[in-house]
């Protein structure tokens, strides 16, 4: 990690980092599936809830929460050095209505949160696992379509983006063929802001899809 970012960590970690019972093992990254995450108890208020799958190095999370500080945030995040810069992102003071958990979303959503508790669900440019042989570990498939569906409050929206044109066909296929979805936009999220790392793709020619589902 570098040093400006271990030293946010280091200043920010206990207001942000969300500490959250894992599973038993070595270096595990999976939350307890007792563990029940309350939000109105983390935040002190009854607000809407972001839940971000994989917030890398917390652009989108960062950026909502300053633009909607009448929102809560929880992130989930694995990669510690993401962690780190999300935190400098931030400044001197952590952004109050931010968590980030430690911990793998695709597992920890299943159980930790309450069904329909959430308002918004982000999925921004998760890992493409551009061969063949890897694309089964692709986070984007049937059964996240279910756990997001039920998570996901009565006028709710499932956001996502990637810049990868087969794995945004293969997100199609998969949120369309699915009983519980309807597209709604393939517009530029609201709260999405451009990165670097999407500028330095589309630089390389690479297209930028944006897709939003929400509950039929």
């Amino acid at each position: 990690m570098p040093e400006a970012h271990q030293r946010a960590f280091d200043r920010l970690g206990d207001r942000v980092l969300l500490e959250v019972p894992l599973q038993p093992g070595i270096r595990s990254t999976l939350v307890h599936t007792e563990y029940r995450l309350d939000p109105v108890a983390v935040f002190g208020r009854d607000a809407p809830l972001v839940v971000e799958i994989g917030s890398g190095s917390g652009d989108a999370l960062v950026e909502g929460a300053r633009r909607r500080p009448d929102w809560d945030f929880v992130a989930f995040e694995v990669w510690r050095p993401g962690i780190g810069h999300s935190m400098a992102k931030m400044g001197a003071e952590a952004l109050p209505n931010v968590r980030i958990v430690e911990a793998d979303a695709a597992v920890a959503l299943g159980t930790a949160l309450s069904p329909g508790s959430v308002q918004e669900v982000w999925t921004y440019f998760p890992d493409p696992w551009p061969k063949t042989k890897h694309r089964k570990r692709r986070i984007v498939d049937a059964d996240l379509a279910d756990t997001v569906l039920g998570l996901l409050a009565p006028g709710g929206t499932w956001r996502l983006a990637t810049d990868w044109d087969d794995y945004a066909g293969a997100m199609r296929t998969v949120l369309d063929a699915h009983d519980g979805f309807t597209l709604v936009s393939t517009d530029r999220a609201p709260l999405r802001p451009v990165t670097r790392f999407e500028r330095k793709g589309v630089a390389t020619g690479r297209r930028i899809t944006d897709l939003a589902y929400a509950p039929r």
